[in-house]
């Protein structure tokens, strides 16, 4: 392949083996894909503050892989405040069982997730370009989630508050985040409770990383 992401391609296929998983290389292939294109469209549409290609490997995709081992099992997930589609396409790309509906309030970050959704041919992935607290679980594709993730959208507070309505009978929220925010948890409104909490290890990434889960309760 070529590209900006080329020279680091040895690097995700490292990590990726890092994280205990096997992808068929036409997988990584895509995933590389798909950080081309957030390279491409973020020097137009500022998709992320991260613009080094090495950065985009560690800090996006891997970081992405990184909670596939807890939502792998799930059956539909939905991606609040994805920006740039992170986690969500990347793992979406890596499961294809894996329904995924991406809600970004953000016109110009739906619409390249949109054209990275076609670009990639992920039939399993869906935008949702709308404000979170707006839309009603009917408009996910086949109803409540079984899980809905966030990375760094908001306070847990608020990520329960604006997206708890989205999660399934038995479902959970997934908030990924960096230090333990054990100063968020006690604010968690009534309903909702810490379930469990997961250190991440995320290959080449020298930061603590967490996910923390939130069922109801």
């Amino acid at each position: 392949m070529s590209g900006a992401l080329a020279p680091h391609a040895g690097q995700l296929a490292d990590g990726i083996a890092a994280l205990g998983m096997v992808l068929p290389q036409e997988t990584v292939d895509r995933l590389l894909a798909f950080g081309e294109l957030l390279l491409k469209w973020n020097r137009v549409y500022n998709l992320t503050a991260i613009r080094n290609p090495q950065e985009v490997i560690t800090h996006h995709l891997l970081d992405s892989l990184a909670v596939l081992p807890w939502v792998g099992t799930l059956g539909k997930l939905a991606d609040i405040g994805s920006g740039g589609g992170l986690p969500g396409i990347p793992l979406a790309i890596v499961h294809s069982g894996l329904v995924v509906s991406s809600v970004e309030t953000v016109n110009k970050k739906a619409s390249f997730q949109q054209q990275a959704k076609i670009e990639l041919g992920l039939g399993n992935f869906s935008v949702i370009n709308a404000r979170v607290e707006q839309v009603q679980p009917d408009r996910l594709p086949g109803g409540a989630a079984d899980g809905v993730i966030s990375r760094a959208f908001s306070s847990l507070a608020d990520f329960a508050r604006l997206s708890g309505h989205l999660v399934a009978e038995g479902g959970a929220l997934y908030a990924m985040k960096g230090v333990h925010p054990a100063d968020e948890l006690g604010a968690l409104p009534d309903g909702w409770v810490l379930s469990e909490v997961h250190p991440l290890t995320v290959p080449g990434l020298g930061a603590e990383r967490h996910l923390l889960v939130i069922r109801r309760g």
